[in-house]
């Protein structure tokens, strides 16, 4: 026998629909994204997308702290001789 009043949907039937969603839009950006990146290989090297959490390029960390390295060297040696406690 079926009931009179209509049945309500659930909050949790609601969110785990929701959920779908969104993960098959997920799916959907990450596949038009490969056949992007397919179609041009070049604009995947020149167009990389901000990551916060990505590590941070240590190369040019790298270049300034060996920069700063060689200034200090050659601002020591433009001193002349240091005198030692001997």
């Amino acid at each position: 026998m079926a009931s009179a009043g209509k049945r309500k949907t659930t909050m949790a039937k609601l969110t785990r629909e929701r959920r779908l969603r969104e993960r098959r839009m997920e799916k959907d950006a990450r596949k038009q994204a490969r056949k992007l990146r397919a179609a041009d290989p070049q604009a995947q090297l020149e167009d990389q997308p901000y990551d916060p959490w990505a590590e941070p390029d240590r190369s040019a960390e790298s270049d300034h702290q060996a920069e700063s390295e060689h200034q200090a060297e050659s601002d020591q040696s433009a001193g002349g001789p240091v005198a030692s406690d001997s």
